[in-house]
C-alpha cells in the first residue's frame, strides 16, 4: 500500500468511491475544483494500481480542513482509513498546518472511531447539518497543543 499525491488519472476511481461512500458524492467537476486549488492537498491510497482510499484536506495559513475522506467499501475495516489520514496528517506538517478541523455524521460510529484514534477531539455540534437524511455533524479537531497528533 502507499500513500502518494492524488493524480488527474485517479479520479474515476475516486468518483466511484465518493459516490458509494456519500448520499451527496462531489461531481467530477466538483472534485477538480478543489484538487486544482493551490491550497488543497489530495492523496490517494494505491494497491496494484487500485485507488482504495483518497483524502482531501484544503488550508489556510496554519489549519487545514478535512474536505472529505473515504476508503472502498469492499477494503473497509482493514486500517486503510487510519494509513491514509495518519499520512495526510504527517504530510499537512510539513505544510505548516498545526490544527485540522472536521466534520462527521453523528451516527457515523466507525468514521468517529478512527479519528479519535488518529487524535482528533470533539469540540463542537452543527444541528441538521446533513441532508439524505438529515442529521447533525460532530466538529473535531486535532492541534499539536491539546493531543499532539497534527
Amino acid at each position: 500500500m502507499t500513500l502518494r499525491e492524488m493524480i488527474l488519472e485517479d479520479f474515476d476511481q475516486v468518483l466511484q468511491i465518493e459516490s458509494e461512500s456519500f448520499s451527496d458524492p462531489w461531481s467530477r467537476e466538483g472534485l477538480f475544483a478543489f484538487w486544482s486549488m493551490k491550497n488543497t492537498l489530495f492523496f490517494s491510497v494505491e494497491q496494484g494500481g487500485e485507488i482504495l482510499g483518497y483524502c482531501g484536506l484544503q488550508y489556510v495559513l496554519d489549519e487545514a480542513d478535512v474536505l472529505s475522506i473515504a476508503v472502498r467499501r469492499d477494503r473497509r475495516r482493514e486500517g486503510i482509513g487510519h494509513f491514509l489520514l495518519d499520512g495526510a496528517m504527517r504530510i499537512a506538517r510539513e505544510f505548516g498546518i498545526t490544527k485540522i478541523h472536521l466534520e462527521v455524521r453523528q451516527g457515523n460510529e466507525a468514521a468517529i472511531r478512527l479519528y479519535l484514534r488518529c487524535g482528533f477531539v470533539q469540540d463542537g455540534l452543527r444541528k441538521d447539518y446533513y441532508s439524505d437524511p438529515k442529521e447533525d455533524a460532530i466538529l473535531m479537531s486535532a492541534c499539536e497543543e491539546n493531543c499532539g497528533a497534527v
